[in-house]
């Protein structure tokens, strides 16, 4: 551990507005303010000239810190600093433009502290800017004065001025994703905000610095803000942190899920000879089969080569830039192939680069004499081997994407020091140590047809990639793997996570046979996803797509989705710091309905409260939200909510799309309210319908509401009489019903949609809209199950909508069932005990 550094409280000597016509004025100015003061003797600014002729001083984003020799600190008499603010710029060095000339006098180790609060300075671009044309000189004396809080500092833990009390209710805690999101957002803000979790304290522009509180689901934590705007800043970043809750606990559950099937049994297929066998977890399904490939495991040795401050700092800092470039390019292109919630995994790496006590530990090592390279990479050690010891396995995944970035500024460090990866000319599977995300998003699926890691877990980012790259993969198959020999063959089963050895030709026949009948389903599942999901009996049920905006449309359109069955619009004030006003809705909803060219868009009006909690909107705190004022209740107690929502739509219907687009002008659009327990609630609601309706002389449209609760469902019959359809959310469904709070991960796996009780209710929905000739639809989890899809029907749903990419196997389990034979298994279903033996009947329908 580096020792503590003193605190230093230099002479600070400004001067505003100055105009050096060259670097060399600036200099000579700048020594004639710290002999004035006092701290050098009038030989220390020839030193300081001197010292330019060998060494570039330019340290970055406009801050030069010239200084003089170290043969000549002698002449030093006291630590000072001398600040030339030269608002138009001077040029420095080869097209390096200077506006903070901060000239350095000092003694001991002082200059330690010195250029950790410049390191963090020149992160944060907004202040620099500030300071660039500030005519106080206090706002230039506060930036090199104070010194932001770190984690685990000494002395008790204080808020700032302004506080928030919040409860972690990410399901993995604090991650880089998220922690990224909080630092972008706080360094927007002129105030100093930080983040406490009992006597820890952590900068909230600091990435590093949060990670290292290692936040878990369920810990408390105060955000507290204090200078400029402090009340808003501490608004911002509190909207910041709260609007993720639901992406949060939607993208771990989409984990949990992929991570399950991937870990469950392969029907269809197992050796029957017993060869030799690695077990693992399973991480991404699929077989695959081939000749192993084991990379070997290569310490790169960073050599320690000494070199002047200021020029390693030059290489540090186009090292980061280049490396940032990299990034942005690398998440671009990963957006493209793959999608923006994998892209994010490079986003946030980016972040991590930009870490100012990341930064500052490396100048450090330099200022202590160690080589760029040396510095950098020891740095990164340090802050990675912090990480991993907080005993939190989502963080200790964290600090592999930590060592991979930093590896990735190292090679532009010093080329030399590149690692790569040699792979052979047939494709193989690949045996790792582990694999950085970076080095998975770039693997080529002809080259490489599966992977095995000796660590790592199901929901680390290089598993999360290798699902999306639908390359087969097992983790944590433990060292063992690494002894192996190359080019044998092998077996990779990533659903199960078993790498057999050597099979037997009886083996290897019967594999090929089941991965090519697996593979020629899903071909076929998507060579026909444009059919209807038409029974063999002739009984159709419409398919549509759960989609938050018009830029997942394409996509929901090309899996063979007819529509959007469920829009939600809750995302439109939780992705935001403010609330959209009825034009911002208008647009989107109009956006909307021009790339569905004519098919069905049903709309939720907004769904928050529970789980959904929106910072900027203060609604009070409930010790049950789930119980409490959310959904429908909410928007009848908040009409500055609902009305320009209502508006925004009726408007949008009025408008339809234009009438050049296929499809013609009037798209259908249908309202659904959630959260809706009485008959009192949807009648009201309906004449708030059609009061805006009539205002704006607009269509009538379909209205529905959402069954998300057992008095719902009970009264299926009563409320059909005023609405004219019902989506069931199955997922709050099975909550209400079986009271199990979706988000408590110890009941998580008991909170089965498939248990009888929760079927029996949904066909109760289905028997009281039959009354009254509604329509039934399915927005929840189960509906993008096959075999749910299937109990579904059976029950007497008519429409289904789920997740894009489940749709082409819905599609053809239905297409190949008839319903006579639906209906019998729904009925089973019915009458079983328990959900797990539900899942049992499963195949029963073939």
């Amino acid at each position: 551990m580096l020792a503590p550094t003193p605190v230093l409280t230099p002479r600070l000597l400004i001067r505003l507005g100055a105009t050096p016509a060259t670097k060399e004025d600036a200099i000579r100015e700048a020594s004639q303010l710290l002999v004035a003061g006092g701290c050098i003797d009038a030989a220390y600014g020839a030193s300081m000239l001197r010292r330019e002729t060998v060494a570039n001083t330019y340290l970055g984003h406009g801050v030069v810190i010239p200084h003089g020799m170290v043969d000549d600190r002698h002449l030093v008499r006291e630590s000072g600093l001398a600040i030339l603010q030269v608002p138009d710029g001077v040029a420095w060095h080869d097209g390096q433009i200077a506006h903070l000339v901060v000239a350095i006098a000092a003694q001991s180790d002082t200059h330690i502290t010195i250029l950790r609060r410049l390191t963090r300075l020149i992160q944060d671009e907004a202040r620099l800017a500030t300071l660039r044309k500030t005519d106080a000189k206090e706002d230039i004396a506060a930036a090199l004065s104070e010194d932001t809080p770190v984690t685990g500092s000494a002395g008790p833990a204080a808020d700032l001025r302004q506080r928030f009390d919040w409860t972690v209710d990410y399901p993995t805690g604090l991650h880089a994703r998220p922690a990224s999101h909080w630092v972008e957002v706080a360094r927007l803000c002129p105030a100093r905000i930080q983040v406490r979790h009992g006597s820890e304290i952590a900068d909230a522009k600091n990435l590093i610095a949060l990670l290292q509180l290692g936040l878990r689901c369920g810990d408390e934590v105060t955000i507290s803000a204090e200078g400029d705007d402090e009340a808003g800043a501490l608004a911002k970043v509190c909207a910041a942190v709260t609007s993720l809750t639901a992406g949060e606990k939607a993208s771990a559950k989409a984990a949990e899920d992929a991570a399950a099937r991937a870990a469950g049994p392969v029907a269809g297929w197992n050796p029957s000879d017993s060869p030799r066998t690695i077990a693992g977890i399973g991480a991404s399904p699929g077989i695959s089969i081939g000749p192993i490939h084991v990379l070997a495991t290569a310490e790169i040795a960073v050599p320690d080569e000494p070199e002047p401050l200021t020029t390693g700092g030059d290489r540090l800092h186009a090292a980061l830039a280049t490396t940032g470039g990299q990034l942005r390019a690398l998440a671009d292109d990963t957006e493209r192939r793959l999608g923006k919630a994998d892209a994010g995994i490079f986003r946030a790496q980016g972040e991590l680069i930009a870490d100012t006590d990341l930064i500052t530990l490396a100048c450090q090592l330099m200022v202590e004499g160690h080589g760029v390279a040396f510095a950098w990479n020891a740095a990164v050690e340090r802050m990675a081997g912090r990480l991993s010891a907080l005993g939190n396995p989502v963080l200790a995944a964290r600090a592999a994407d930590l060592r991979d970035v930093g590896r990735r500024v190292l090679a532009q460090i010093d080329p030399s020091l590149k690692s790569g990866h040699d792979l052979p000319d047939v494709p193989c599977i690949l045996i790792a140590t582990d694999l950085a995300p970076s080095d998975t998003a770039g693997l080529d699926p002809s080259r490489v047809i599966g992977l095995a890691t000796a660590q790592g877990g199901p929901t680390s980012h290089t598993a999360i990639l290798a699902r999306t790259l639908g390359i087969p993969a097992m983790v944590a198959g433990g060292p063992t793997l690494m002894a192996l020999q190359n080019h044998g063959s092998a077996i990779l089963d990533g659903g199960t996570g078993r790498l057999y050895l050597d099979p037997s030709e009886a083996d290897l026949a019967s594999a090929r046979d089941w991965r090519d009948r697996q593979r020629a389903t899903a071909e076929e599942e998507a060579r026909e996803r444009a059919l209807p999901a038409r029974t063999r009996d002739g009984h159709s049920v419409a398919i549509g797509a759960n989609v938050n905006n018009s830029e997942q449309v394409p996509l929901a359109l090309d899996q063979g989705a007819e529509g959007v069955g469920l829009m939600r619009t809750e995302f439109l004030f939780l992705e935001r710091g403010d609330t959209p006003s009825e034009d911002d809705q208008y647009a989107t909803y109009r956006a909307m309905l021009r790339a569905l060219e004519g098919r069905p868009l049903i709309v939720r009006a907004l769904d928050i409260g529970g789980d959904k909690q929106v910072a900027h909107l203060h609604l009070p705190r409930e010790e049950n939200p789930f119980l409490g004022v959310r959904g429908a209740r909410l928007l009848l107690r908040r009409p500055d909510l609902m009305e320009p929502q209502l508006r925004a739509l009726y408007r949008a219907a009025r408008d339809g799309i234009a009438a050049d687009a296929p499809g013609g002008k009037d798209a259908p659009l249908s309202i659904m309210f959630p959260m809706i327990t009485s008959i009192p609630e949807i009648a009201t609601l309906r004449g708030h319908c059609e009061r805006i309706r009539a205002e704006f002389d607009a269509p009538a449209l379909p209205i529905g509401i959402m069954i998300e609760v057992p008095a719902a469902a009970i009264q299926a019959d009563a409320l059909a009489k005023y609405c004219d359809f019902f989506s069931i959310g199955t997922n709050d469904l099975t909550q209400y019903a079986l009271a199990i709070d979706r988000q408590n991960t110890e009941l998580a796996p008991e909170a089965d949609s498939l248990h009888p009780a929760v079927l029996r209710l949904i066909r109760m929905t289905c028997a009281g809209a039959a009354r009254h000739e509604r329509w039934v639809g399915v927005c929840g989890g189960i509906a993008g199950d096959p075999f749910g899809a299937s109990l579904l029907a059976g029950l007497g749903v008519h429409e289904l909508s789920m997740t894009p990419r489940d749709v082409p196997a819905v599609k053809a389990r239905l297409r190949a069932s008839e319903m006579g034979e639906l209906q019998a298994l729904a009925a089973r279903a019915c009458d079983q005990e328990d959900a797990a033996a539900v899942r049992a009947l499963e195949g029963a329908e073939a």
